[in-house]
């Protein structure tokens, strides 16, 4: 699985990570980990698509990794990227690869933050049957343009023998003031659907992306923490550690539809590549009492 990327192994030389997508979520995290870590980080400078200011970024810096953390998901959400098309495949599609290719051309492990949204429920992988979609399983849902981009360019990067490309799913962290962070977003809904679904605690999983940089892994992994949870579930965990006065109103996916632009991804995936490479891995209603809702439980009186 490893790539035999830029000739060292880690004892000859330190680690220094190019990350890109600084002003993301995803990638100020990165950044904070690598601060901790005392790891060697810099951000990128140059634009995806733009080639030529990539190959400046890895000349100047000269990069054991690169970490692709930027990318169009949408503001607020991904309705937007049905109303600006080019915009998005200008970045999800011609960056990332843009990326990857330069990466490659240099000897260089790209760890790819990219997408597990692009399944849904279906005959072979019903809800609530335990069957979870694996690396290898062809992309079924494309009811959103941004879903559509992000399986075109999984499937071409799959070309690329130094390309890691991490499915993520429904980001959660314990910042529940994050805005991007999935338990924020339906804790501010005015309605939520109930359906069970494969996610990924940041506060675990992003530490292990820096370890599967160093250990040289590559290909698709699904990278969401093993075992799915609904709506309702994370809401009522809400409420027993954050805010006991905390209610919330359902709705079906019907009536969802009415208020979206585009449908939305449900889906399980199988988890079970990444627990064997990290048997540490915990299960998603685990994590999300560990890392997420302890850490912010509410003291009686507080």
């Amino acid at each position: 699985m490893g790539f035999p990327a830029n000739g060292d192994s880690a004892t000859d030389k330190p680690y220094k990570f190019l990350i890109y997508g600084r002003t993301g979520w995803i990638g100020g995290l990165l950044g904070n980990l690598c601060q901790a870590q005392g790891i060697d980080f810099v951000y990128g400078s140059g634009r995806l698509e733009n080639r030529s200011s990539l190959e400046a970024d890895i000349t100047a810096t000269k990069p054991t990794h690169v970490f692709n953390a930027a990318g169009v998901t949408g503001r607020p959400n991904v309705d937007w990227c049905e109303s600006h098309k080019v915009e998005t495949i200008r970045t999800n599609v011609a960056g990332t690869l843009t990326l990857a290719d330069v990466c490659r051309d240099k000897g260089i492990v790209l760890i790819n933050y990219a997408t597990g949204c692009i399944f849904e429920y279906d005959s072979d992988h019903p809800l609530g049957s335990g069957i979870g979609y694996k690396e290898e399983d062809t992309p079924n849902f494309i009811g959103s343009f941004y879903s559509k981009t992000k399986a075109m360019v999984e499937d071409l990067l799959k070309n690329y023998e130094n390309v890691c490309t991490l499915r993520v799913r429904m980001p959660i962290s314990s910042d529940l003031s994050n805005p991007r962070n999935f338990i924020t977003k339906i804790t501010r809904y005015e309605k939520v659907v109930n359906i069970p679904n494969s996610m990924t605690i940041l506060d675990e999983l992003l530490p292990i992306s820096i370890e599967m940089a160093k250990r040289n892994l590559t290909g698709i992994w699904n990278f969401t923490n093993p075992g799915v949870v609904s709506h309702n579930e994370i809401l009522e965990m809400y409420r027993e550690y954050v805010d006991p006065n905390f209610t919330w109103k359902n709705f079906t996916l019907e009536e969802q539809a009415k208020v979206i632009v585009a449908p939305r991804s449900n889906n399980e995936l199988d988890a079970t590549k990444l627990k064997q490479e990290f048997p540490e891995l915990l299960s998603i209603k685990e994590s999300l009492i560990k890392n997420v809702f302890q850490p912010n439980k509410k003291t009686a009186g507080a």
